[in-house]
């Protein structure tokens, strides 16, 4: 009898309860035992081991974060880590591990598959969407919903008083959340890593100042990604607020995008590349990624998922630049032309 075990990876995501699931299930079908380990690599490191049953999968999909919890674990780069890593699954006599994270998970479980013999597989768990090879990672739409409630609940106020606001949105180092909350909230602009070139606060500020003149009584609300500008979002509205005469207000929605239930979208994705798992265990494969790709389930070498960028959908790009008419340029919209 093979066993699997699983763990949860990095920063939580909505839907990962909902993956761990299905794969329980699925892999109970096939006379497989599943294992989870607490707090990531780190709980394969100290076997913080718990078995899971498919009778305690009964009411774990609608919960957000993680049943197994998670950690980011920095030390697990080493070698010496990775193969205390491996011994412990030996002890456990486990043929395969799923690891549900994003980038750095995946750069982990790759360095694991240099020193285990057993199988290693990812599947695509972050609220960044950032992982090359897959349209989309649990997570992410879920978090897309809550920053676009967020939003419109910032909106209403904003547009009672005629308010400027600066929102900032979570993704580290990529602008998908930007991008599609910018486009569901109807955000008068948006900055986002992938902008090229970045528009500069001159800009930003001419345009607030002329939308001012336009629509005096009207809000005006900016989108902008995390880590991007220097000083972080309050440094941003302090400088608009110099500039243009006008008070910019700053709102870092921060980790309630990563909280809460996930919702349908994320829940059938999770367990579709939940149950993809085990069939990919079954098969034989390792050292792979399960995503989906036009809404087929594929199978990608794990160092692609973070050796290669992840693009933003140019049209979508195109579509918010264009509502929202703005003179910024997208070396996306380039690439495409």
């Amino acid at each position: 009898m093979k066993r699997i075990a699983v763990i949860t990876s990095g920063g939580d995501a909505p839907g990962m309860n909902a993956c761990i699931r299905a794969i329980v299930l699925t892999a109970s079908q096939h006379d497989i035992e599943v294992i989870g380990f607490r707090h990531g690599f780190r709980g394969i490191v100290e076997d913080l081991n718990q078995p899971l049953h498919p009778n305690d999968m009964r009411l774990v999909s609608q919960r957000g974060g993680t049943i197994l919890l998670s950690s980011r674990y920095p030390q697990f780069k080493e070698v010496d880590a990775a193969r205390q890593a491996a011994a412990v699954l030996d002890q456990h006599d486990i043929s395969a591990l799923v690891v549900i994270g994003g980038d750095g998970s995946f750069r982990g479980a790759h360095h694991l598959d240099q020193y285990w013999d057993g199988q290693v597989l990812g599947l695509p768990g972050t609220i960044d969407n950032d992982l090359a090879g897959t349209d989309t990672t649990i997570g992410f739409t879920t978090a897309v919903d809550t920053a676009m409630e967020a939003i419109d609940r910032i909106r209403e106020t904003a547009e009672a008083m005629a308010r400027v606001f600066l929102i900032e949105v979570m993704g580290r180092h990529a602008g998908f959340i930007g991008l599609h909350s910018a486009i569901a909230g109807s955000a008068e602009a948006m900055l986002v890593p992938e902008l090229e070139p970045q528009p500069k606060l001159a800009d930003l500020a001419d345009s607030i100042r002329r939308a001012r003149q336009a629509f005096p009584d009207s809000s005006y609300l900016i989108v902008v990604s995390e880590n991007l500008w220097p000083g972080g979002v309050e440094e941003l509205a302090r400088q608009l607020t110099q500039a243009t005469g006008t008070t910019c207000h700053s709102a870092p929605l921060g980790h309630i995008q990563r909280g809460g239930r996930p919702n349908a979208a994320d829940r059938i994705l999770s367990m579709q590349l939940g149950q993809a798992a085990v069939h990919a265990v079954l098969d034989g494969i390792s050292g792979h990624m399960i995503g989906v790709e036009q809404g087929h389930v594929v199978r990608v070498p794990l160092h692609l998922t973070f050796e290669r960028d992840k693009q933003l959908d140019s049209r979508l790009v195109d579509l918010q630049l264009g509502l929202q008419q703005l003179n910024f340029a997208s070396n996306v919209v380039k690439e495409s032309a």
